[in-house]
């Protein structure tokens, strides 16, 4: 067998292992060196090197308008029921949980919306992780705040974060680090929604 053709062998074996990393974090280069050598890399090669694409990262797609719409129907039930806005709705998911009905944060908040276990009842909520009962329940709180703080959207904001007694107790948004970005975060996508632009 040729020093070439060794060659090449090895460089499929290499290949081998580089391929699973590579379709995931980038393209993968090949060319060959001034001994016949050819080599594979996901890093690109010196200018001055002579080379070509072997393997294409397949690009994430830009998308335009509601980015998750999986849940857009209920939203928007709920939003007529509640009478809130559907974009408040869905920028509140989109902070809460990233759209994921499974969803548990570290205090114990479940579903879509974070409902804590304590409210379940009195939002008629019977399990958390369906989406239908998180959604309606959520958006029944989010009134409860908005009525509680005369449509003031901040502060109802807040208090969906950190409940309304830190809200009552500062007489208006928390000095809390996580409340306060917490608020800029979803009127940051409730802007976006409001526009029609992708998450």
């Amino acid at each position: 067998m040729s020093r070439h053709n060794i060659a090449n062998i090895l460089a499929w074996i290499i290949l081998s292992f580089l391929i699973p990393a590579a379709i995931a974090q980038a393209d993968i280069y090949k060319y060959q060196d001034k001994n016949g050598v050819i080599h594979f890399t996901n890093t690109p090669p010196p200018a001055r090197k002579k080379f070509q694409i072997y393997i294409k990262e397949p690009r994430p797609k830009k998308t335009r308008g509601f980015s998750n719409t999986r849940y857009d129907k209920i939203i928007t039930k709920a939003a007529k029921r509640h009478g809130l806005m559907f974009s408040l709705i869905k920028s509140v998911i989109s902070v809460e949980s990233a759209f994921n009905p499974q969803a548990i944060s570290i205090k114990g908040a479940r579903g879509l919306m974070q409902i804590m276990p304590q409210n379940f009842r009195t939002l008629a909520i019977t399990d958390p992780f369906d989406p239908y009962q998180n959604i309606m329940g959520g958006t029944l709180y989010l009134k409860r705040m908005m009525k509680r703080y005369d449509g003031q959207l901040t502060w109802a904001l807040a208090a969906y974060n950190a409940g309304p007694e830190a809200v009552d107790r500062y007489g208006g948004i928390p000095p809390y680090q996580e409340t306060q970005a917490y608020v800029k975060r979803v009127l940051k996508y409730f802007s976006k929604y409001q526009k029609g632009k992708a998450a």
